[in-house]
């Protein structure tokens, strides 16, 4: 057995180019972190909804409606912050999910009730 005490791999930020990734995001304007963000909550959302290659084996309503009024909230505070044309498809998005989501349960919420709407306003077909 060797004497050498372990290195922790986490503990010289050089090592992982610490540096180099605080100048990476801060060249990052805040309109693409935003729409990278919710493009990803919406990946999650679809996927939770059973819309996704897995279906029902991934379904899980509960966490699906988490990612979507996380993503109401995001969409709806980002919106004036990244201009209509970031936000538009977005919103488009957001109904999309909101819908599939609706559609989705066996007990559909009442209109203004469902996830997300509690920022974006009742979701109609």
């Amino acid at each position: 057995m060797s004497s050498e005490p372990t290195q922790n791999p986490g503990a010289d930020d050089d090592a992982i180019g610490f540096d180099d990734l605080t100048r990476d995001i801060a060249e990052v304007p805040a309109v693409e972190v935003i729409t990278t963000v919710a493009v990803h909550l919406m990946s999650a959302a679809a996927v939770k909804c059973g819309l996704a290659e897995g279906g029902e084996k991934d379904k899980d309503l509960d966490e699906a409606r988490k990612l979507i009024t996380a993503l109401a909230g995001l969409v709806t505070a980002g919106a004036p912050e990244i201009s209509n044309f970031h936000a538009a498809p977005l919103r488009d998005g957001l109904r999309s999910l909101q819908l599939a989501f609706r559609e989705a349960s066996l007990v559909p919420d009442a209109p203004g009730a469902g996830p997300g709407e509690k920022f974006t306003g009742p979701v109609y077909n």
